[in-house]
């Protein structure tokens, strides 16, 4: 398995603890947007926005972020077709984050796949079963 493939589809927990030093020391200018389903209540992916994304998501009506990974502006669906329409933005007490809330178009908001090759609902598809473990929530 290649070191993606496992980051994304493995069973070992190797999460990322300087992903937002990396973000702040890189001078991304973004806020953390979470991603929920309007209807089900689901949390289906965290992303970044900056000025530009949000602005591009209130005027699209459908979900804009930034990539911290690409340097660039992110509409979600763009190349897959899984958009995922607005249904309100709500932003924090402390105006440091976002919450859009979506009803998702097409197979689903997470890039990977599961067994099938259908695009998962969701990016949080797998459960902590010990403090170095992880286990497929779809895996039925």
């Amino acid at each position: 398995m290649s070191d993606h493939t496992e980051l994304e589809e493995g069973t070992a927990l190797t999460l990322d603890f300087t992903k937002l030093t990396k973000i702040g020391g890189d001078g991304h200018q973004v806020v953390p947007v979470a991603v929920q389903d309007a209807d089900t209540g689901e949390v289906l992916i965290v992303a970044y926005a900056n000025h530009e994304a949000l602005e591009a998501t209130l005027e699209r009506g459908e979900a804009v972020f930034y990539s911290t990974s690409r340097n660039e502006i992110w509409h979600k669906g763009a190349t897959s077709g899984d958009t995922l329409a607005i249904v309100d933005v709500l932003v924090n007490c402390e105006q440091n984050s976002l919450l859009y809330r979506v009803r998702p178009n097409g197979q689903g908001a997470c890039h990977t796949k599961d067994e099938a090759g259908k695009a998962r609902a969701g990016c949080y598809y797998r459960t902590i079963t010990s403090p170095s473990t992880l286990s497929h929530a779809d895996a039925s």
